[in-house]
């Protein structure tokens, strides 16, 4: 069976609830969808996080990477950029970028924010670059899927993105979520065509 990560960080949830829709998306395209996310980093160096988290997703690993077919990435936006902890695991990706154990690897994003203009689209490219330095193909989400064009909420061509609102509190919407399965199964039948 073929697997994709589906790797996020989530702060208040709603990335979190993007990351299950996705993976959702995923498992109706015919693949299995694996769950993962990584701890908040510290300015206090003594500070650490449990080995396995409270709630949610286990920890993600360097070998969840490599095992996996595909990869969805997602981070809330920290001034139209990906969240720190995101960034932090993605800096101690080194060893697989020498080996290019995820070159040709098919990849895509996604987002939620407080503010509706917040930032989203540069906070998806942002998590592009990483991806492609590692020789990854990126999938966007094409215009066929209807709710890009009359969503009012959150949405673009590059990745799912959510308004959640200042106090971060707005639900995901009907829209937001049919493009998060959207681009769930988009990238699982593109990862099954590539490995066959």
């Amino acid at each position: 069976m073929t697997e994709i990560l589906v790797l996020y960080y989530s702060h208040h949830g709603a990335t979190r609830e993007m990351a299950q829709l996705i993976a959702r998306g995923v498992q109706q395209a015919g693949a299995t969808a694996r769950l993962r996310t990584v701890p908040k980093v510290s300015t206090v160096t003594e500070a650490a996080e449990p080995s396995i988290p409270d709630n949610g997703a286990p920890y993600a690993e360097l070998s969840d990477l490599e095992e996996c077919a595909g990869i969805a990435l997602g981070s809330p936006t920290r001034f139209g950029n990906m969240a720190a902890p995101m960034k932090y695991f993605w800096d101690g990706t080194a060893s697989l970028w020498l080996k290019g154990s995820l070159a040709g690897k098919p990849a895509a994003v996604f987002t939620s924010t407080a503010s509706l203009h917040g930032g989203q689209e540069t906070t998806l490219i942002s998590m592009m670059l990483p991806l492609l330095h590692h020789g990854m193909l990126i999938v966007g989400l094409p215009y066929s899927a209807p709710e890009l064009l009359t969503t009012a909420t959150g949405g673009t061509p590059y990745g799912p993105s959510h308004h959640a609102g200042a106090a971060s509190d707005l639900p995901v919407s009907e829209h937001e979520r049919k493009l998060c399965i959207a681009l769930g199964k988009r990238l699982a039948e593109i990862t099954l065509k590539l490995a066959q």
